[in-house]
């Protein structure tokens, strides 16, 4: 088993890229490497699918699992971290089917704070987490993969293995949802 280190200059994708390589070649320190900088972002993605944090680690596993198998098919179509969020969406979903099959809510993850101004955007996120709620999972997770994580619409795409079009119905239609929504939850007309 090598122990290749992977060189800290160039872009954060051509690290990830060299990390999944000596994953594919079977280096448990790159692979281990690969999930500690991802663990925390996936973690945050997950969360806002569901509020069982046991669910979120099985995921996460799940997900490193197919990694851990797959590194040597990655081509190179996508960044490796729209490929590794992609493995995560459908892994997430496989979980939520065997776990009853219901879309579960996001999670409240914000704390109370004293201040006004920070009191005033607590209860503006809190606002528009419930709003995101009340939409489908497929348009819950299009708007937060391009707002909450910054994906654009051709990685969203790839992430959730439709097409472009389809992305950008699913963000149309919830923008729509949501304008007409959010008003009746924060008790507008």
């Amino acid at each position: 088993m090598s122990h290749a280190v992977v060189p800290k200059h160039g872009s954060d994708d051509e690290q990830e890229l060299a990390l999944l390589r000596l994953t594919a070649r079977r280096d448990r320190r790159s692979f281990e490497t690969l999930y500690g900088e991802y663990y925390p972002r996936l973690g945050r993605f997950l969360s806002r699918t569901t509020q069982r944090p046991e669910l979120i680690d099985e995921v996460i596993n799940e997900t490193f699992w197919v990694v851990w198998q797959k590194a040597g098919e990655f081509r190179g179509a996508s960044l490796v971290s729209t490929w590794i969020m992609g493995i995560a969406y459908r892994c997430a979903l496989k979980s939520l089917r065997r776990a009853g099959g219901s879309e579960e809510s996001l999670s409240a993850d914000l704390e109370e704070t004293g201040t006004p101004e920070l009191q005033l955007n607590y209860e503006l996120r809190d606002w528009v987490a419930h709003g995101l709620r009340h939409l489908p999972l497929e348009q819950r997770t299009t708007i937060q993969l391009a707002y909450y994580f910054g994906h654009s619409c051709e990685e969203i795409a790839e992430i959730m293995d439709c097409a472009l079009g389809t992305v950008k119905a699913r963000m149309f239609h919830a923008r729509i949802k949501l304008k007409n929504l959010l008003p009746a939850l924060g008790g507008g007309n």
